[in-house]
């Protein structure tokens, strides 16, 4: 059964702005996230847009938007083939067994200059 669905979209220029104030990016991101992204070259604010989308999808999900969440909790990577998903620690994993969920599907898309994120929780 769906237990929510959360779309949000991130211009990616916001991400350079971030970028250039210290400390910021590894308040909202996993250090496993950031390295990841810091790696891409000139695709790392199109990669950090999108996950900071995934982030703002997932709270939406939740029904529950960010507030309470440690976004650092949320983690999004990619597995071997590339496909996105999420992992989630503390207060992420705590919202998420809260809304009743237990399975987290993800799709992230970019061009030039925005990033979009969808996020679908499921109990089974």
């Amino acid at each position: 059964m769906i237990t929510g669905i959360g779309v949000d979209l991130v211009q990616v220029m916001r991400l350079s702005h971030w970028r250039v104030t210290p400390g910021l990016l590894e308040r909202y991101f996993h250090p496993d996230e950031l390295s990841d992204a810091l790696s891409r070259g000139n695709s790392t604010d199109m990669s950090l847009a999108a996950r900071f989308a995934a982030k703002e999808a997932f709270g939406k999900a939740l029904g529950t938007g960010l507030a309470g969440l440690v976004l650092k909790d949320i983690k999004v990577t990619n597995d071997h083939d590339g496909r996105p998903q999420v992992k989630v620690y503390g207060t992420a994993e705590a919202a998420l067994e809260k809304n009743g969920a237990n399975r987290i599907h993800i799709s992230l898309t970019h061009e030039k200059d925005s990033a979009v994120a969808m996020v679908v929780l499921e109990s089974i």
